[in-house]
């Protein structure tokens, strides 16, 4: 069997090609959700809660149709995406949410904050709170994860001062695999359990010593406990890119963050072998001392 493509670690084939053909012409009338669907449910291609992964299976099926590979029906209706089109801000949040906390700066000692509190947003009222925060005032600005994720705003006194966000670990990292010894295959099998730290930010009117690495350390008991009521699996090991032309990750290093290395800077799925993106340093923290024999192993 030849290989037509490898999309977030699965192999497609061309026989692979032949059955999604065959099922797009066996449903003439089905959309491109309910084909995605009936994919899913022949291939019992699942989340690690036992939900259909259809959105993945849909940007798998949209590059092939886009490579010529299968001829999708045409798109029914085109979702409301916000993001779209949209111009970078530079105001400080969209004047909606103006009214909604004040950014009077906050300075002083990390005791006065207390307590924080830690709101896991994605899928509640405040989701757009933090796409609004994070796309205004990180460096990076806002890009919708995909695969599992969580997002959380942490609170001080009903004050946002810092948003967190996390997804699903890069499959293939040279640094991070070395130092945890695993084999390809248990690789394959086990990347599930390790979240990305993906979006960082202390809100810019905030200037608390230690408060950036109190955070992580208050995230790391956090984060485990929701991802596995969320997603019915634990996590073992954390880990996060740095950029050392912007920062010397100085708070990760305060939490007991590993270093485990650089990265090429060839980006994902980079066609040649040559740099095309910042090379970026790459950071870690283990959450339990067995990490190595667990993610190295077979997981119940």
């Amino acid at each position: 069997m030849k290989e037509v493509l490898k999309y977030r670690g699965k192999i497609i084939t061309d026989s692979d090609v032949a059955f999604i053909r065959k099922l797009i012409a066996d449903n003439p009338t089905a959309s491109r959700l309910r084909l995605s669907q009936l994919l899913c449910e022949a291939w019992d291609w699942r989340q690690a809660n036992g939900v259909l992964r259809d959105m993945v299976c849909r940007s798998m099926m949209l590059q092939l149709h886009r490579e010529g590979h299968i001829q999708l029906p045409p798109r029914r209706f085109k979702p409301h995406n916000p993001l779209a089109n949209r111009q970078r801000k530079q105001r400080p949040v969209q004047l909606y949410l103006m009214d909604q906390f004040d950014q009077t700066p906050i300075e002083g000692e990390l005791k006065a904050l207390q307590p924080l509190e830690f709101i896991q947003v994605r899928r509640t009222s405040e989701e757009p709170l933090f796409r609004d925060l994070v796309d205004s005032h990180h460096y990076l600005g806002y890009s919708q994860p995909v695969g599992e994720h969580l997002k959380y705003i942490i609170y001080s006194r009903n004050r946002p001062i810092a948003c967190m966000a996390w997804c699903s670990a890069p499959r293939h990292l040279g640094p991070r695999d070395r130092f945890i010894g695993w084999s390809p295959e248990y690789r394959k099998k086990n990347i599930r359990y390790i979240a990305y730290n993906t979006r960082y930010l202390i809100l810019p009117w905030v200037s608390v010593k230690c408060l950036a690495s109190h955070i992580l350390g208050r995230m790391a008991k956090i984060l485990p406990r929701d991802w596995e009521r969320i997603y019915n699996h634990p996590i073992y090991f954390l880990e996060t890119f740095t950029d050392p032309a912007r920062f010397k990750g100085t708070c990760y290093r305060a939490a007991n963050w590993v270093v485990l290395g650089k990265t090429t800077g060839r980006g994902h799925n980079a066609p040649t072998y040559e740099p095309r993106v910042p090379i970026k340093e790459i950071l870690a923290y283990p959450l339990t001392s067995r990490f190595r024999e667990t993610l190295s192993g077979e997981i119940e």
